[in-house]
Order: structure tokens, then C-alpha cells, then sequence
């Protein structure tokens, strides 16, 4: 059953109000805790919200999902417990039903129903070892998950129907790490990152990797696929450089150079090197090897990304100009995650000391 938070003043979880009347102009901060004392807080692995206005769901290391409003009293209505054996990893909202996908270091996927609390699926040795990242996408009336993990394989789930297969529909082979996945907005193309610094492109219906983004000089820890057409997409890394690549088939701009390198035994692939459309600076990766979760803005179709640091802060950039917009702090510990509200210039976080935060910048 989903377990209700117990009411402030009791020894449940925590809400605390801060205002800061010296931050800039439009800028408020709500810092939300996971638990009623440090030994009961868990290390916020992942934020995401709904299409909607009021949902947040926060997956920790202490294996449950809690769940948030956004808006005051920003009430705890639900926590899901004990979904996996290990820490959640990653999650992320269906977009066709009222399910939660998560992942975890026990290798599993479990799809849990967040109105009635209950696990719906949970697929046993999805993986060998760690999952590290998850995407999903609807089409064609079904719901498709991609999962990425440290047993080198891709693989993708179909979660759409009633009896969900324990079996994936596709699976790619990489040998090596796996430590982000997305889709192309169209579903027909799966990006991938890993420990060789390089993002690939695969062809989602023959598995066949497609062409290469070069640039990374270390291991990128997420991929993120702009909003609206899906022209772009943001890849922070361990090297602490965040690249905004442009996945256009057909770049208009110039200095879109091709170089060509040999992957396999005689096999020629296409290796963009010049498809890098910004270098953003400003969010340092630290020494914990964080897979920090890179987020696009979506109120104002794009125009803004942001990525949280060891420097405990979160990093707003002008995606035009690729200049900082705000350095957001108030964080205790890296911040390891960071969402954008789908309507208003809000932002959310979450960080290793085991808090929330959201803050409000200016729309414009």
C-alpha cells in the first residue's frame, strides 16, 4: 500500500520554508527533506515530474520513491517502499498510465502504480549488476523503456500492455559500461554513452549503430534530448565540460565537419567531431564520479539547461549564447539531479544530503 507521510511536528519526514531576500529578483528556495534526521535521509540518486503541474518523484538510495507536491504546502502524499534490493538509480513517469519505472544496482526494472502503491512488474536480472540509466517513449500505442547498465548491453522493454514480457524486444551489445540512454523524439534512434567518451547513435529497428559524437574527453553521465522537435541534446561528463550536440540530419550550420573512424574488424562508421553546437562550462563533475542528470527548460521551448555539481550548486546556461544565468546554491552535498516544471520557471533538485530543492528564477 502507498504509506502516507505523517503530518508536520511529528517525527516523519520534514518541510522547510526558506526565503532569501538578498538572491536575485523572482528567486525563492523550498528545501524538502527525505527523512526526520540524518541517519533516516537518503542520498537523492533522482528527480523527475509529470506532464502534469504537481507531481514530483524523488528515487533515493534507500530504495523507495517518495512522492511530492509542488506546489505549498508541498505535502509528501506517498512513499513507495523497499522496491528494490539495492538503490534506485534512475526512474522516470509513464506517459501513458499512472506507473513509476524504476531501476536499480540490484539489476532490476520494477513498474509500480502510484495510485494505488502497488508493484505492478518487477523484472528480475534485466541486467547483469547495476542499471544506470533508463528513457522511455510512446508509439505507435505501446510504451517502449530503454535501460542501460555496467554489463555493457542496451536493451529495450516493451511495458505498454497487461502481461508485460520478461524478455527484451531489442538488445544491443557494447562490451563496456553503459552510463546513459535516451531516445530521438521519433523512436527510431537510441543514443547511448558510455565509458569510451563517445555518444553513439543506434537504429532502433535493425540495432545497427548509425554514426558517432565525438568530443567527450571523459565518460558522459547522461543524455538528454531537447524538447519539441528533439534538435539537440545535452551530455554532461566526468571531465566536468558539458556538450550540447546537434542531432539534426541536416546541420545548417557550417563546420560541421565528418571524420570517419574504424570500429570492428573492417567496419567504417561516421564520427561527427564538429556536431558540438555549445561547450558549457561552470559544473564541476568532482571525485565521486556523480552520473549527474542533465535537464533542458520546458516552458520556454529549450532556451535554458541545466546541470547540478560538486560545488553544490546548480548551473542555469543561456543555450543561445552558452553564457551562466544562475548559479543556484543551497545544497549540503553534490547535487546529482535537476528537473525543470513544464510551465513555469521553476526548478527542481536533489542532491547527496539527502534534500530537495525548489527554486523559482525569472521567466525571462
Amino acid at each position: 500500500m502507498i504509506r502516507k507521510s505523517p503530518p508536520p511536528g511529528s517525527q516523519g519526514g520534514t518541510l522547510i520554508k526558506r526565503a532569501r531576500p538578498s538572491s536575485p529578483a523572482n528567486e525563492q528556495q523550498i528545501i524538502i527533506s527525505t527523512g526526520a534526521n540524518d541517519k533516516e535521509q537518503g542520498l537523492v540518486r533522482t528527480i523527475t515530474r509529470t506532464s502534469g503541474l504537481d507531481n514530483i518523484a524523488a528515487a533515493s538510495a534507500d530504495r523507495s520513491v517518495s512522492l511530492w507536491r509542488t506546489y505549498p504546502p508541498n505535502t509528501n502524499y506517498g512513499l513507495l517502499p523497499n522496491l528494490h534490493k539495492a538503490p534506485i538509480i534512475d526512474l522516470q513517469w509513464s506517459l501513458l498510465s499512472p506507473h513509476l519505472y524504476t531501476i536499480g544496482a540490484d539489476g532490476c526494472i520494477c513498474i509500480s502504480d502510484v495510485t494505488t502503491g502497488e508493484r505492478v512488474k518487477r523484472i528480475k536480472a534485466a541486467h547483469r549488476g547495476v542499471i544506470n540509466s533508463v528513457d522511455r517513449i510512446a508509439t505507435a500505442g505501446t510504451e517502449l523503456i530503454v535501460t542501460g547498465g555496467d554489463d555493457g548491453f542496451v536493451r529495450v522493454w516493451d511495458v505498454g500492455g497487461d502481461d508485460i514480457s520478461n524478455e527484451p524486444v531489442k538488445e544491443i551489445k557494447l562490451g563496456y559500461p553503459i552510463t546513459a540512454v535516451a531516445w530521438s523524439t521519433d523512436a527510431a534512434q537510441i543514443y547511448v554513452g558510455g565509458l569510451d567518451n563517445c555518444i553513439h547513435a543506434y537504429d532502433m529497428r535493425t540495432t545497427e549503430r548509425l554514426h558517432t559524437l565525438g568530443g567527450h574527453t571523459d565518460t558522459p553521465v547522461s543524455i538528454v534530448v531537447s524538447p519539441g522537435p528533439g534538435n539537440y541534446i545535452i551530455s554532461p561528463s566526468l571531465s566536468s565540460n558539458t556538450l550540447i550536440h546537434d542531432i539534426r540530419p541536416f546541420s545548417p550550420h557550417p563546420n560541421r565537419r565528418v571524420n570517419t573512424f574504424r570500429c570492428g574488424l573492417a567496419k567504417c562508421l561516421p564520427l561527427f567531431c564538429n556536431r558540438i553546437y555549445r561547450q558549457l562550462h561552470g559544473a564541476p563533475a568532482g571525485f565521486e564520479n556523480t552520473l549527474s542528470k542533465a535537464a533542458w527548460s520546458k516552458y520556454d521551448g529549450g532556451k535554458r539547461v541545466a546541470v547540478g555539481g560538486a560545488d553544490r550548486a546548480v548551473t542555469v546556461w543561456e543555450v543561445e549564447s552558452g553564457r551562466i544565468l544562475y548559479k543556484l546554491p543551497g545544497h549540503k552535498g553534490t547535487v546529482t539531479c535537476v528537473d525543470f516544471h513544464p510551465k513555469e520557471p521553476i526548478v527542481l533538485t536533489g542532491s547527496k544530503d539527502g534534500t530537495m530543492l525548489l527554486g523559482e528564477i525569472d521567466r525571462s
